[in-house]
Protein backbone atom coordinates (compact mmCIF):
# COMPACT_ATOMS: atom_id res chain seq x y z
CA UNK A 1 0.00 0.00 0.00
CA UNK A 2 2.65 2.25 0.96
CA UNK A 3 4.17 1.39 -2.51
CA UNK A 4 1.37 2.37 -4.53
CA UNK A 5 0.76 5.59 -2.33
CA UNK A 6 4.45 6.65 -2.75
CA UNK A 7 3.93 5.81 -7.18
CA UNK A 8 0.67 8.07 -6.81
CA UNK A 9 2.02 11.16 -5.64
CA UNK A 10 5.57 11.03 -7.90
CA UNK A 11 2.71 10.45 -10.60
CA UNK A 12 0.95 13.63 -9.43
CA UNK A 13 4.25 15.56 -8.71
CA UNK A 14 6.34 14.81 -12.42
CA UNK A 15 3.24 14.34 -14.00
CA UNK A 16 2.22 11.57 -16.70
CA UNK A 17 5.28 11.43 -18.36
CA UNK A 18 8.01 12.25 -15.64
CA UNK A 19 8.13 15.78 -16.87
CA UNK A 20 8.49 17.69 -13.73
CA UNK A 21 8.25 21.17 -15.73
CA UNK A 22 4.88 20.65 -16.58
CA UNK A 23 4.03 20.82 -13.48
CA UNK A 24 6.19 23.51 -12.46
CA UNK A 25 3.54 26.79 -13.14
CA UNK A 26 0.30 25.65 -11.02
CA UNK A 27 1.65 26.13 -7.74
CA UNK A 28 1.81 30.01 -8.86
CA UNK A 29 -1.50 30.17 -9.24
CA UNK A 30 -2.08 28.95 -5.95
CA UNK A 31 0.61 30.79 -4.12
CA UNK A 32 -0.66 34.27 -4.93
CA UNK A 33 -4.38 33.32 -3.98
CA UNK A 34 -3.74 31.70 -0.33
CA UNK A 35 -1.60 35.32 -0.02
CA UNK A 36 -4.16 36.93 -0.95
CA UNK A 37 -6.65 34.93 1.60
CA UNK A 38 -4.24 35.09 4.29
CA UNK A 39 -3.89 38.96 3.56
CA UNK A 40 -8.02 39.55 4.40
CA UNK A 41 -7.95 36.70 6.81
CA UNK A 42 -5.62 38.68 9.06
CA UNK A 43 -7.62 41.47 9.09
CA UNK A 44 -10.79 41.65 11.07
CA UNK A 45 -14.17 41.01 9.16
CA UNK A 46 -15.89 44.05 9.72
CA UNK A 47 -18.80 43.96 7.12
CA UNK A 48 -20.75 47.65 7.91
CA UNK A 49 -18.89 49.16 4.71
CA UNK A 50 -18.78 46.15 2.64
CA UNK A 51 -21.10 46.65 -1.09
CA UNK A 52 -21.91 44.98 -4.01
CA UNK A 53 -21.39 45.76 -7.61
CA UNK A 54 -22.57 44.34 -11.14
CA UNK A 55 -20.07 45.39 -14.35
CA UNK A 56 -20.70 44.87 -17.74
CA UNK A 57 -18.50 45.36 -20.86
CA UNK A 58 -16.18 43.77 -23.83
CA UNK A 59 -12.89 42.07 -24.01
CA UNK A 60 -10.86 40.62 -26.70
CA UNK A 61 -7.57 38.94 -26.77
CA UNK A 62 -5.06 39.89 -29.18
CA UNK A 63 -3.30 37.82 -31.44
CA UNK A 64 0.46 38.18 -31.31
CA UNK A 65 0.64 39.40 -27.83
CA UNK A 66 2.79 37.16 -26.19
CA UNK A 67 2.35 33.75 -27.29
CA UNK A 68 -1.27 34.43 -28.25
CA UNK A 69 -2.68 33.11 -31.89
CA UNK A 70 -6.42 33.23 -31.70
CA UNK A 71 -8.84 36.23 -31.61
CA UNK A 72 -11.15 35.56 -28.82
CA UNK A 73 -13.99 37.92 -28.34
CA UNK A 74 -15.99 38.21 -25.01
CA UNK A 75 -19.15 40.41 -23.56
CA UNK A 76 -18.57 40.33 -19.81
CA UNK A 77 -20.93 40.16 -17.13
CA UNK A 78 -19.10 39.82 -13.61
CA UNK A 79 -21.32 40.27 -10.20
CA UNK A 80 -18.72 41.78 -7.32
CA UNK A 81 -18.50 41.81 -3.36
CA UNK A 82 -16.34 44.07 -1.91
CA UNK A 83 -14.83 44.08 1.61
CA UNK A 84 -13.39 47.14 2.59
CA UNK A 85 -10.23 45.84 4.51
CA UNK A 86 -8.41 49.03 5.85
CA UNK A 87 -9.26 52.63 5.12
CA UNK A 88 -8.09 56.10 5.64
CA UNK A 89 -4.48 54.95 4.59
CA UNK A 90 -1.69 57.85 3.61
CA UNK A 91 -2.27 60.93 3.27
CA UNK A 92 -2.55 63.81 0.68
CA UNK A 93 -3.31 62.63 -2.83
CA UNK A 94 -2.36 59.32 -2.01
CA UNK A 95 -4.79 58.84 0.63
CA UNK A 96 -7.07 55.99 0.22
CA UNK A 97 -8.78 52.97 1.39
CA UNK A 98 -7.41 49.12 0.75
CA UNK A 99 -10.43 46.29 -0.28
CA UNK A 100 -10.57 42.94 -1.30
CA UNK A 101 -12.57 42.19 -4.20
CA UNK A 102 -14.71 38.57 -5.45
CA UNK A 103 -16.09 38.32 -8.17
CA UNK A 104 -18.01 35.56 -9.90
CA UNK A 105 -17.30 36.28 -14.38
CA UNK A 106 -19.25 34.94 -16.41
CA UNK A 107 -17.46 35.44 -20.45
CA UNK A 108 -20.13 35.05 -23.16
CA UNK A 109 -17.76 33.79 -26.18
CA UNK A 110 -18.69 34.97 -29.13
CA UNK A 111 -16.06 34.15 -31.70
CA UNK A 112 -14.62 31.91 -32.35
CA UNK A 113 -17.50 29.78 -30.84
CA UNK A 114 -20.19 30.65 -29.20
CA UNK A 115 -20.29 29.58 -25.70
CA UNK A 116 -19.11 30.46 -22.33
CA UNK A 117 -16.21 30.38 -19.54
CA UNK A 118 -16.68 31.40 -16.21
CA UNK A 119 -14.37 31.90 -13.12
CA UNK A 120 -13.59 33.59 -9.91
CA UNK A 121 -11.25 36.09 -9.11
CA UNK A 122 -9.92 37.22 -6.02
CA UNK A 123 -8.44 40.94 -6.19
CA UNK A 124 -6.53 43.03 -4.36
CA UNK A 125 -7.65 46.75 -4.62
CA UNK A 126 -6.68 50.42 -3.51
CA UNK A 127 -8.80 53.11 -3.93
CA UNK A 128 -7.59 56.92 -3.81
CA UNK A 129 -10.08 59.14 -2.23
CA UNK A 130 -8.48 61.93 -1.94
CA UNK A 131 -10.96 63.55 -4.51
CA UNK A 132 -14.69 63.05 -3.23
CA UNK A 133 -16.10 63.09 -6.93
CA UNK A 134 -13.62 60.89 -9.41
CA UNK A 135 -11.73 58.39 -6.98
CA UNK A 136 -9.38 56.38 -9.54
CA UNK A 137 -8.55 52.85 -7.98
CA UNK A 138 -6.01 49.82 -8.93
CA UNK A 139 -7.03 46.14 -8.64
CA UNK A 140 -4.73 43.18 -9.36
CA UNK A 141 -5.31 38.99 -8.80
CA UNK A 142 -6.40 36.29 -9.90
CA UNK A 143 -8.49 32.69 -10.19
CA UNK A 144 -9.83 29.78 -11.14
CA UNK A 145 -11.33 29.51 -14.94
CA UNK A 146 -14.03 27.08 -16.50
CA UNK A 147 -14.22 27.01 -20.39
CA UNK A 148 -17.19 25.45 -22.34
CA UNK A 149 -15.78 27.20 -25.52
CA UNK A 150 -13.84 24.92 -28.17
CA UNK A 151 -11.14 27.73 -28.67
CA UNK A 152 -8.11 26.39 -30.98
CA UNK A 153 -4.83 26.15 -28.77
CA UNK A 154 -6.04 25.83 -25.33
CA UNK A 155 -5.78 22.60 -24.35
CA UNK A 156 -7.90 22.11 -20.94
CA UNK A 157 -11.40 23.11 -19.51
CA UNK A 158 -9.27 24.56 -16.39
CA UNK A 159 -7.54 27.35 -16.85
CA UNK A 160 -6.16 29.82 -14.31
CA UNK A 161 -6.23 33.58 -14.43
CA UNK A 162 -4.31 36.43 -13.39
CA UNK A 163 -5.29 39.89 -14.29
CA UNK A 164 -4.85 43.40 -13.15
CA UNK A 165 -6.15 47.16 -14.32
CA UNK A 166 -7.14 50.73 -13.29
CA UNK A 167 -10.58 52.00 -12.86
CA UNK A 168 -12.62 55.28 -11.56
CA UNK A 169 -15.10 55.47 -9.14
CA UNK A 170 -17.60 58.26 -9.44
CA UNK A 171 -20.54 58.59 -6.71
CA UNK A 172 -24.11 59.48 -7.63
CA UNK A 173 -25.76 58.79 -4.56
CA UNK A 174 -25.29 57.82 -0.56
CA UNK A 175 -25.07 54.03 -1.93
CA UNK A 176 -24.32 54.54 -5.76
CA UNK A 177 -21.63 54.61 -7.88
CA UNK A 178 -20.60 54.35 -11.25
CA UNK A 179 -17.88 51.87 -12.36
CA UNK A 180 -15.04 52.74 -15.49
CA UNK A 181 -12.29 49.73 -15.56
CA UNK A 182 -9.67 48.92 -18.21
CA UNK A 183 -7.89 45.38 -17.26
CA UNK A 184 -5.17 43.27 -18.79
CA UNK A 185 -6.28 39.85 -19.18
CA UNK A 186 -4.57 36.48 -19.06
CA UNK A 187 -5.53 33.40 -19.76
CA UNK A 188 -3.72 29.91 -19.69
CA UNK A 189 -3.84 26.26 -17.95
CA UNK A 190 0.02 26.78 -16.48
CA UNK A 191 1.23 24.02 -18.83
CA UNK A 192 -0.68 21.24 -17.14
CA UNK A 193 -1.63 20.21 -20.56
CA UNK A 194 -1.00 20.89 -24.15
CA UNK A 195 -1.28 22.75 -26.62
CA UNK A 196 -1.22 25.99 -23.54
CA UNK A 197 -1.65 29.08 -26.19
CA UNK A 198 -2.75 31.88 -23.96
CA UNK A 199 -5.10 34.55 -24.10
CA UNK A 200 -3.99 37.69 -23.20
CA UNK A 201 -6.91 40.05 -23.48
CA UNK A 202 -8.00 43.76 -22.91
CA UNK A 203 -10.86 44.52 -21.41
CA UNK A 204 -13.09 47.56 -21.13
CA UNK A 205 -16.32 47.36 -18.39
CA UNK A 206 -18.62 49.70 -16.77
CA UNK A 207 -21.19 48.93 -14.12
CA UNK A 208 -22.61 50.29 -10.36
CA UNK A 209 -22.43 49.71 -6.87
CA UNK A 210 -25.20 48.72 -4.94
Amino acid sequence: MNRLQQRFDIAVFFGPRGHRSRMRPLPIWWCGLLLLLSATAAVAWESADDSGALLGGYGQSLPGWGETTERVQTIDLVPRYRHLAVDGLGAGWFRGAHSVLVEMPVHLVTSPDLSAMVGINFLACYTFTADQVWQPYLLGGGGPVYSFADIPGMGARWNGNYQFGLGLEHPLAATRSLLMELRYHHISNGGSEAPNDPLNSIKFLVGFTF
